[in-house]
């Protein structure tokens, strides 16, 4: 694989070593160097500098005068897996139902379940290549990928499957997620148990025999299941490896942030409401707290607090939460523009959110999220700007210039 050299970077940004998830203050500063080069081989950041120490030995030369190199965003909460659209139910918003209101009628996630289970796997991994490349020319290096439309033994395979394909086919880091937990289908509306039951003792056991997940997640909501629920399904998934990423507390404070602590989660992700309780707990734990602003933004609804968080001294994640319900979209700049336009969060904030703490909320800290020798080289060139605040600032301009993925040029 040849080498390649950028250089005369008007900002190489995040530049650090990372050890541990960003808390609090430390999000505010986002170190880098001027006037700088970046050198890349054999798949990895091998070295970088000022540019009056320049090497001229690289078989590529990149001259990024005017521009920011940064590191790939790190995406650690999506859906991208998934059938179809749902722009019926963006309609039925514009007339007044609520995304509660919604799910009782048999739409949402059921919706998108329905649709997945008589979708074959290869049309299946045809959508999802499409957004997956997508997501990677906004800049996007790194993604988590749930299931959870499928719902039933075959239907959430075909879909961990199908994020293991992506996996194989694509130089984006990947991490899979089985979200069997995602929702009640209709026909156990009557016997909850029954569906926790084949979750647990027909679904998990497959899933880990054949190694396609990661994590584990569950929906814990009034509109799906609840703490209780949530920690059973923890402990079954504990047995098999897998850790909890949790969705809790978009419409709830009920318990699932102290649960999800409990049992060791990697993140907590939504948050769009929390009380300092709450707050206090996830200060004296090492779970990330992960928003999702694209998807308020999208069903009308109230932000997460982030600056509270912020101010407490939390570790915040920032992620596109991409699914066709309530965030069809993987344009994680737009992410940072709504941190910071509707959250108060700075730009050096978002952009740590972004990519030191998201890749630490899928466990790639080490080599992902930031510029240091020996990490993978998962960067990409702006186009000429000002600043790294002109990324939030610019919402509906496409920044991104080149994507270099794995030490090759996307």
């Amino acid at each position: 694989m040849p080498s390649i050299l950028i250089q005369n970077i008007k900002l190489l940004t995040q530049v650090r070593k990372t050890v541990e998830p960003l808390k609090g203050a430390e999000m505010r500063d986002l170190p880098g160097l001027k006037n700088a080069w970046l050198l890349i081989d054999n798949q990895k950041i091998k070295d970088f500098g000022t540019m009056d120490t320049c090497p001229d030995n690289a078989d590529e030369v990149i001259d990024a005068t005017g521009r920011l190199v940064l590191p790939s965003w790190c995406d650690s909460h999506t859906h991208l897996v998934y059938a179809g659209s749902r722009e019926g139910e963006f309609v039925d918003r514009i007339n007044g139902l609520s995304y509660e209101e919604i799910a009782r009628r048999g739409g949402g996630i059921l919706n998108s379940a329905a649709r997945l289970q008589d979708t074959p796997e290869e049309e299946l991994f045809e959508q999802a290549s499409l957004r997956l490349e997508e997501i990677q020319s906004y800049g996007t290096g790194a993604v988590e990928i749930k299931s959870g439309y499928g719902l039933n033994t075959e239907a959430e395979l075909k879909m961990l499957r199908v994020i293991r394909r992506l996996k194989e086919k694509s130089k984006v880091a990947i991490k899979a997620t089985f979200l069997g937990a995602h929702a009640l289908p209709l026909k156990y509306k009557a016997d909850r148990n029954a569906y926790l039951d084949l979750l647990i003792d027909e679904m998990l056991p497959k899933i880990a025999d054949q190694g396609l997940a990661d994590y584990i997640d569950v929906f814990c909501e009034k509109v799906a299941f609840s703490v209780e629920e949530t920690e059973q399904v923890m402990e079954a998934g504990a047995k098999y490896g897998l850790k909890p990423k949790i969705h809790t507390n978009q419409f709830n404070c009920m318990g699932g942030i102290q649960a999800s602590v409990k049992h060791g989660a990697i993140s907590v992700d939504h948050l769009e409401v929390i009380n300092e309780e709450e707050i206090d707990c996830l200060l004296n734990s090492n779970t990330i707290g992960t928003l999702l602003p694209s998807a308020p933004f999208f069903i009308n609804d109230h932000y997460p607090p982030a600056r509270q968080m912020l101010d407490a001294g939390m570790a915040v994640a920032l992620a596109t939460d991409f699914n066709p319900g309530s965030t069809p979209s993987g344009r994680m700049p737009f992410v940072l523009s709504l941190a910071c336009i509707k959250m108060r969060m700075s730009p050096e904030e978002a952009v740590n959110a972004a990519t030191v703490n998201g890749a630490f909320a899928m466990e790639l800290g080490s080599t992902h999220g930031s510029i240091a020798k020996g990490k993978v080289a998962n960067v990409f060139i702006t186009k000429p700007i000002s600043s790294v605040a002109f990324i939030p600032y610019s919402f509906g301009s496409d920044l991104v210039d080149q994507v270099i993925l794995q030490g090759s040029l996307i």
